[in-house]
Order: structure tokens, then sequence, then C-alpha cells
């Protein structure tokens, strides 16, 4: 999958061009609002990842002349604005998912062979972890059939989890998802939003678990 990676911020570039380039995406790059409508057309890219906060032209100005130029290629926003309403411009604006700074690698990775699959007709397989399943598109999460009803930062945990099931989360990069942008918020915080998760998952066949030192890990009940 060919990527164009349009981020002005050189140490963002540079970590996700080698971390996806090891999960074999190839990763092109372009720094400049004012150049990124040029480098799209030429590159023709699987994938677009946009940053909102460009210099030169804004991220927004970009997609809009792109969706008027007749590029189709998915788009998948980047962004540390925070409101709902940035997120519903971008989307109005011709973008077909976004994900807030700072994010998970993985949930980026899943994200983006998502809109890829979508763009080639492929039906897109919503993550199941016992009796939960998880809605890519919407974030919901639905526990047999039904909208489990979830805090902003429970929903953030479990979608975390959901994403690697199976497998340890890290207590910081948890931190960093459910209380994005908030430094002086404590690690053991994590731990009562964990709390409160665990008991709304009771019956659906999935455990929380705690690692101790390590972080949480969503387990999947026996077949």
């Amino acid at each position: 999958m060919k990527l164009l990676l349009i981020e002005d911020d050189p140490a963002m570039q540079a970590t996700l061009q080698r971390a996806l380039g090891r999960r074999q995406i190839d990763v092109r790059l372009c720094g400049d609002g004012a150049q990124a409508l040029a480098q799209w057309q030429q590159l023709r890219p699987d994938v677009v990842a946009l940053d909102l906060s460009l210099p030169g032209r804004d991220g927004l100005q970009v997609l809009a002349d792109a969706r008027a130029g007749g590029l189709h290629t998915p788009v998948l926003l980047l962004t540390a604005r925070g409101t709902v309403g940035d997120r519903v411009l971008g989307l109005n604006a011709g973008a077909d998912d976004y994900l807030p700074k700072p994010f998970d690698l993985d949930e980026l990775e899943a994200r983006l062979r998502a809109l890829r699959r979508r763009q080639a007709g492929a039906a897109e397989p919503w993550p199941e972890v016992g009796g939960l399943r998880l809605e890519p598109d919407s974030g919901a999460v639905y526990l047999r059939g039904e909208v489990l009803e979830l805090t902003p930062r429970e929903a953030a945990l479990l979608r975390a989890l959901m994403a690697r099931p199976g497998h340890a989360v890290a207590k910081d990069r948890l931190l960093a998802l459910v209380f994005p942008g908030q430094c002086d918020v404590q690690a053991d915080a994590v731990e009562v939003v964990a709390y409160r998760l665990r008991k709304k998952l009771a019956g659906s066949g999935a455990s929380l678990v705690t690692l101790r030192g390590l972080g949480y890990l969503l387990k999947a009940p026996p077949a």
C-alpha cells in the first residue's frame, strides 16, 4: 500500500515512515500544504493521511481542492484539534475517517488498511471479542447486538484494547489515548477507568486483565 503522509512535523514524519515501513506500507512525505495537491496528483497514492494544521495551506483547503479536482483517494485526517466541529468540517469537506492525536500506531495502521480495503470494494469485518463487537466507522461498541453505554474515556480504553485482543497494551499508551493532551493526569487514572469498564463488561464473555507493571489486555473467552 502506498501512503501519502501530509504532515509538517519532521519528527512525526520520520517516526511514521520508519514504523509503517516495517509494516509494508510505502510512506511518501509532504510537509507543506501549498505543495500537497501537486504531490497528491503526481503520486496517486492508495490512501492519504492528512494533518489539518499545515504551513502554506490549511489541510481542509487541501482536501476541498483535491475533491474538487476529482481526486477520490481515501483520506484519513490526523488532527490535534479536539472539537467535534473541526471533525465535522473535515468529514463534510470529503474526508473518509479521522484519528485524533496522539494516536496508537496499531489503530492508525488498522484504519489505513480499512480505508484501502473499502476503496477496493472489500467488506470490512468488525472486530469481535466474545460478545463484544466494534464498528470501526463510528467507534461504537455493541454487546450482543445492543449498543454498550460507555463514557468517552471508557470507550477510548475499550477501543484500544479491542484493536489488539489478547495482547498487552502499555499503561502509558493507554493514558495518552484515554486522556489525550492532559499532561497533568497521573498514570493511575487509567486504573479508575479500567475498574469502571470491567464492571460494564460483565457477562460479555470478554475479560479485562491487569498485567502488573505492563498494562492491560482484553481476553476472549476460551473457544
